[in-house]
């Protein structure tokens, strides 16, 4: 009945209570009568078990609350170890003496430590609140470490069953392999897969058992959390170590100098090597002491010093061509006398040498930042975003590759001038190719094995390079075909000769000078073949007989269909036209302007490829571009 029950629990508890707590308690030794009377607790109400279990505790931790109150000196960071010492000590004492009188599902031993820690958590967030002016970094990790250590060990002791009798022996299997693992072993956050897994069967190599990971201890936190709402003190010396690290990268690089070109190849800085080792580091050890917002606040912090490295050690170091007028200006304003201030192949190894850095920088902070979003608390992994650190490393590779464009087209340059400068209307005979076009074919030989030698390891930015200069010397090359006036139609002959042998050299553009000869992608290729084939058509016109002014306009119109009035005019100049002919044909196009698209010009990229052959030529202008293509296939 419920007074019976009710007698017990008033009778049982009185016994306890003169046992531990009254005068004769320091000489209590644990006999059968407690050790039954437990038994009895076992199958009354659960709350007189909890009740007896709250009280029991409190006892055996009173001296331990006593010991480490607040105003005690032993109660600071510094001595923390002592309060884990007590514990050890207490609970080997209490188990020797009492242990066999409470049975083995009350976990006595398991709740007084938990208690303690319970107790722990409140009593050092209390006394580090109070005195957070005396925490410095060194000790905060210190009691971190030790109080880290120590629910270690209480998962090495205890099963965590007081806690969440869910987790006991669970375990759970891994989701796939590790997102951030990665084959390159210079990839500082590659994971050692077998520090995480559990139960590998050595003998049969079981990929079962590799695929079984453990559930973390759960005491982790139990007591450390208190130490987060503190944890800026670490961020913010974190932050201080990467500023002293990025001045030592600017340093370094100032009395490194420029790599040598006859031994040194572009390889990736160690200085980016070391700053994602370091980042690793921090990751580890502050994912350690928390998953939440001290890992949002390392993350802004990381972010910081990527957009540093970035600016401060690559784009800082990058050779100057110049001044920063823009590119159109630059040309111009460093020739003087046929010179150009050109970049030296160390200058330009040096230049791959950023962009293939910058590259590794890319990779490896979409690789962080998949990181960083596994290791976060859930439910703030969307507030991790590294996307504009990735732009800002994109940007450097862009101008990387700007740069080695511009310096091939201010090495090109003196010869496009020389090519305006020909008396193009005096020519009497088509000859080999030009000289000018032997330049700018020295050039491109001596610089291209050069650049892809040294962006071996990014070969999509080879790429890159070579579609930039086609896409910018291309129009370049037709703006200085406009400037070749006038032209007769033996001139012509030879400019669509010297067009065509430098439309052969730049398909062939990403190969040169290679051992093996690849075929160049198909985007690169397109560009090349629209270009050149424009510039072509544009001199093609040129040779054309303009006496017929409507069959001459029509013939315009088909070779270059989406030609506007600016440009068919700058044909009409390179033709030397009279006045009066002039007047005469722009009137003809204006006419027929309506059903020509108003959009084109010589600054757009034209699908001229597909043009039609000039068609309505007298039979001698026919004549002249057969004996012309039979000249090109003997050369």
């Amino acid at each position: 009945s419920q007074s019976i029950k009710a007698e017990l629990t008033e009778q049982i508890t009185n016994d306890f209570h003169n046992a531990f707590a009254g005068p004769n308690s320091k000489n209590f030794t644990a006999n059968q009568q407690l050790a039954e009377a437990c038994l009895v607790v076992s199958i009354l109400e659960p709350k007189v078990k909890r009740d007896l279990l709250k009280w029991f505790v409190g006892i055996q931790l009173s001296e331990y609350c006593h010991l480490f109150q607040e105003t005690q000196d032993i109660a600071w960071l510094d001595k923390i170890e002592k309060r884990y010492a007590w514990l050890k000590k207490n609970l080997v004492a209490f188990e020797e003496k009492f242990g066999h009188m409470f049975p083995p599902d009350w976990e006595m031993s398991e709740h007084i430590a938990v208690e303690f820690c319970h107790i722990t958590r409140k009593e050092l967030g209390k006394i580090m609140l109070s005195r957070k002016n005396e925490i410095n970094v060194q000790l905060l990790l210190f009691a971190i470490q030790k109080t880290t250590n120590f629910e270690s060990l209480l998962a090495q002791r205890f099963s965590g069953v007081t806690l969440d009798s869910t987790l006991l022996h669970q375990f759970v299997k891994k989701e796939g392999p590790n997102p951030f693992q990665e084959t390159d072993d210079n990839n500082p956050f590659k994971e050692d897969i077998q520090k995480e897994i559990e139960g590998v069967n050595s003998e049969t190599g079981s990929t079962e058992s590799a695929s079984v990971m453990k559930v973390k201890n759960p005491f982790q936190g139990i007591i450390s959390r208190c130490f987060e709402p503190h944890l800026n003190i670490y961020v913010e010396y974190q932050d201080r170590n990467l500023t002293q690290l990025m001045d030592g990268f600017v340093e370094d690089m100032q009395k490194a100098g420029l790599p040598k070109a006859e031994i040194s190849r572009a390889n990736v800085l160690p200085s980016c090597a070391d700053l994602f080792v370091f980042y690793k580091k921090c990751l580890v050890q502050c994912s350690q002491l928390s998953i939440g917002h001290p890992l949002l606040a390392l993350t802004s912090v990381f972010q910081k010093y990527l957009r540093e490295y970035a600016s401060r050690v690559l784009q800082n170091s990058l050779p100057k061509v110049g001044n920063s007028a823009p590119s159109a200006n630059l040309i111009q304003s460093l020739l003087k006398e046929g010179e150009v201030a050109r970049f030296s192949p160390s200058e330009q190894i040096h230049i791959c040498s950023i962009l293939t850095t910058a590259d590794y920088c890319l990779e490896t902070t979409l690789q962080l930042e998949g990181k960083l979003k596994e290791k976060v608390d859930p439910t703030l992994s969307n507030q991790i975003n590294l996307q504009s650190e990735q732009d800002v490393f994109h940007n450097v590779i862009s101008n990387c590759i700007q740069l080695l464009v511009q310096n091939l087209e201010l090495a090109c340059e003196p010869a496009l001038t020389a090519m305006t400068k020909i008396q193009w209307a005096a020519f009497e005979a088509v000859g080999d190719q030009s000289s000018y076009v032997t330049a700018i074919t020295t050039h491109l030989r001596q610089t291209l094995p050069l650049l892809r030698d040294n962006l071996s390891t990014s070969r999509k930015y080879f790429t890159k390079f070579c579609m930039n200069f086609a896409n910018s010397f291309i129009p370049k090359l037709i703006g200085h075909l406009f400037k070749c006036k006038p032209v007769s139609p033996i001139g012509a002959e030879q400019l669509l000769l010297d067009t065509h042998m430098l439309k052969t050299i730049l398909l062939d553009l990403p190969s040169l000078g290679s051992v093996s000869m690849r075929k160049p992608p198909p985007m690169y290729t397109k560009i090349v073949v629209k270009g050149m084939t424009k510039a072509e058509m544009i001199l093609k016109v040129v040779m054309a007989p303009h006496e017929n002014a409507e069959s001459f306009v029509d013939n315009y119109m088909k070779l270059l269909p989406e030609s506007d009035i600016t440009e068919f005019q700058k044909v009409l100049d390179m033709k030397g036209l009279k006045k009066n002919e002039l007047s005469v044909m722009t009137d003809i196009f204006r006419s027929r302007q309506p059903a020509v698209p108003t959009t084109g010009g010589h600054h757009q990229e034209q699908d001229v490829s597909s043009a039609p052959m000039l068609s309505s030529t007298p039979e001698h202008e026919s004549s002249r571009i057969r004996r012309l293509e039979k000249l090109i296939k003997r050369l």
